[in-house]
């Protein structure tokens, strides 16, 4: 399967309380919502929106990414009130290699509720049902221990840390990695 077949028109994903949809413009006081509050980009590779025109531009720039069939992200809506409270995306997907890495970021209010794990899993199912993919994996900063407990809960394996893996906002940072296999997932449905 290639990129442009999944991103040419971004599925619309639907679990039990979200709904995984396009970023759209209308998102951005919403983004900016959540993007702003320096506790929520606090272990992210981006820095806090210090603007509206922060979200603005970042939308633009999902916008564009549609556009050209590319990867991009999925806004995490909220289905009870319509409220977009985060997002989901592939960081990065190598459809030769049937890998792919996912990435996301959610408002603090919404932490602690498993939300981000309801997403990330309905990724799962996508990449495993119709990508074809054989292997997931995800990375977080070694502080960040929400995500950690979001990667073990979608059934991931720790794989290591790197150590000072990155370099972002000033520091190094270690980096843990986890990943999950096709036949793993399977395995847990």
């Amino acid at each position: 399967m290639e990129i442009a077949q999944i991103y040419a028109k971004l599925p619309t994903l639907e679990t039990e309380r979200l709904r995984l949809r396009r970023v759209s413009m209308q998102d951005a006081d919403q983004m900016f919502a959540y993007a702003s509050d320096d506790e929520v980009a606090r272990y992210v590779t981006w820095e806090t929106h210090s603007s509206i025109d922060d979200s603005k531009n970042f939308i633009q720039f999902i916008l564009f990414q549609y556009a050209k069939h590319d990867i991009a992200p999925w806004a995490i809506e909220l289905k009870e009130n319509g409220r977009m409270v985060g997002t989901v995306d592939f960081v990065w997907w190598k459809p030769e290699q049937q890998i792919a890495e996912i990435g996301y970021v959610l408002a603090r209010e919404c932490w602690g509720q498993g939300l981000m794990t309801e997403a990330a899993a309905a990724l799962l199912k996508l990449a495993f049902g119709e990508m074809e993919l054989e292997r997931i994996q995800a990375r977080c900063f070694s502080e960040n221990i929400g995500s950690q407990r979001v990667m073990e809960k979608i059934g991931m394996s720790y794989e290591g840390t790197l150590r000072k893996g990155i370099k972002i906002k000033g520091r190094h940072w270690d980096i843990k990695m986890y990943s999950i296999l096709k036949e793993e997932f399977q395995a847990r449905q």
